[in-house]
């Protein structure tokens, strides 16, 4: 069996002298692992089916670092939009700071993609190759064998297909179906990223697993500070189970029998009896093991079960609403109203005028002309026709080289524009002018600018 867990250990996943202790945990039936099945399943199919997904003629999430643009449920962000962004990433960490102060670690035992994938498609994959814990660990000291040799095949297989359903996140299933079906010449820089991301699945589920929790994730770490004592939380009822018995129970005794059943099912190999760890995430395995003990001595279930602190030191449900709560509610309401209103009343189109490469300006004869490059974002889900032009200024002339300018659905195009106006229009050398610029759709708006001219002139 896998080394016990001793206060000599520095990590569950490691031995004393610094080798590896790979935990193969063992499943056990019950309610809690029945609604994680569920919750799994459901997650695996909106993981794998919402880059398909469509919302306004774009996909429902495309994080596109290349071109900087990040499409949310029928929404763009551009890098631009710094104040987006910045709300987003805020209710984000809020959404954090909420979900952790109620229910503690929950979202990495139950919906986390990490444990998802490991716990309900590689290791059942994994039990189905090996077979039980017992023939895993005999394996683990026997080295590799035809067994294992086929399940790391079909490891890597299913490596390629999380990877591909990871890398349409950011690059779109158009392209990475490009990437895919068209010869790796043509894409060598893609097919790259294909093998070397899949080459890191593949390492995750196959070898690193439950250390990607212990180790490389901030999240358990963050624990000591989003936690108090009344955030729900897996525990060991010490006062129900102390003193233990030795594998029967004894008059006088606590309900633990010291069966081992929390530790040899717990996927991150801890031993929830000696507390709160940053290694436990909450998935409630330990629960389902040790009811099913439980029943077999005919005792009460609950000995470890979704508590807070308080409420397993006093035996008395703690209120989940306190103070730290309706903190994080309305820090959490109030980014989430501002950020909705904000991406509402965001433009669908994006202008910015600038002034035209070389001289400012040049005369032409009794004229001024400015050279005034304009680029326009079309936002929307199709592409748009759009005018420049400068009303109330009767004296001016503006010349289009391209009127209307036709921009695609999400694209950005540059026009350069020259406006001609006579010098008398000018004072101290500048002239403040509106551009407006429409489209078929009904969008209007206008925009500030100050023209340019030969200084000294009045009007």
């Amino acid at each position: 069996m896998n080394a016990p867990i001793s206060a000599k250990r520095v990590l569950p996943t490691l031995n004393a002298d610094g080798t590896r202790n790979r935990i193969h945990p063992r499943p056990y039936a019950g309610r809690l692992m029945t609604r994680r099945r569920v919750v799994a399943w459901a997650l695996m199919v909106l993981f794998i089916g919402l880059p398909f997904v469509n919302v306004g003629g774009k996909p429902a999430i495309l994080l596109d670092v290349m071109k900087r643009e990040f499409s949310l449920f029928g929404h763009t962000y551009l890098a631009t939009d710094g104040v987006l962004l910045m709300l987003l990433m805020l209710s984000i960490f809020a959404v954090v700071f909420w979900t952790t102060a109620l229910v503690g670690r929950a979202w990495c035992g139950w919906g986390c993609p990490q444990t998802v994938y490991m716990e309900f498609l590689f290791r059942p994959i994994e039990r189905l190759f090996e077979g039980t814990r017992e023939a895993q660990i005999k394996l683990d000291k026997s080295g590799l064998s035809d067994r294992r040799i086929a399940k790391n095949i079909v490891f890597l297989g299913l490596a390629f297909g999380v990877a591909n359903v990871f890398l349409s996140y950011f690059v779109g299933v158009h392209t990475l179906r490009a990437w895919i079906t068209e010869p790796p010449a043509q894409h060598a820089s893609g097919f790259a990223v294909v093998l070397a991301t899949t080459g890191l699945m593949f390492f995750d589920f196959a070898y690193f697993r439950e250390q990607m929790c212990t180790v490389i994730c901030p999240y358990a770490r963050l624990q000591s500070v989003l936690l108090d004592r009344r955030s729900l939380l897996i525990g060991y009822d010490v006062r129900r189970g102390e003193p233990r018995s030795k594998g029967k129970q004894k008059p006088g005794n606590g309900d633990c029998i010291d069966c081992q059943a929390c530790v040899v099912t717990c996927p991150t190999g801890i031993d929830i009896r000696e507390g709160l760890q940053l290694e436990c995430i909450a998935c409630g395995q330990c629960v389902d093991a040790c009811d099913s003990i439980m029943a077999r001595i005919h005792k009460p279930s609950g000995l470890i079960r979704y508590a807070s602190q308080d409420g397993l030191d006093t035996g008395k449900a703690s209120p989940l609403v306190r103070t730290r709560v309706v903190i994080y509610s309305v820090l959490l309401l109030g980014l989430l109203i501002t950020l909705t209103a904000s991406v509402l009343t965001k433009s669908a189109v994006e202008v910015t005028i600038l002034r035209g490469l070389g001289a400012p300006f040049s005369e032409s004869g009794p004229s001024v002309v400015n050279q005034i490059r304009i680029k326009i974002r079309n936002r929307s889900a199709v592409q748009q026709n759009y005018h420049v032009e400068l009303p109330g200024l009767a004296a001016a002339q503006l010349i289009a080289p391209e009127d209307p300018l036709l921009v695609g659905a999400g694209e950005q195009r540059t026009t350069s524009v020259f406006v001609m106006l006579p010098k008398a229009s000018f004072e101290h050398g500048v002239r403040a002018v509106r551009f407006q610029v429409t489209d078929t759709h009904g969008f209007r708006a206008e925009y500030p600018y100050q023209l340019l001219g030969p200084q000294g002139l009045t009007r």
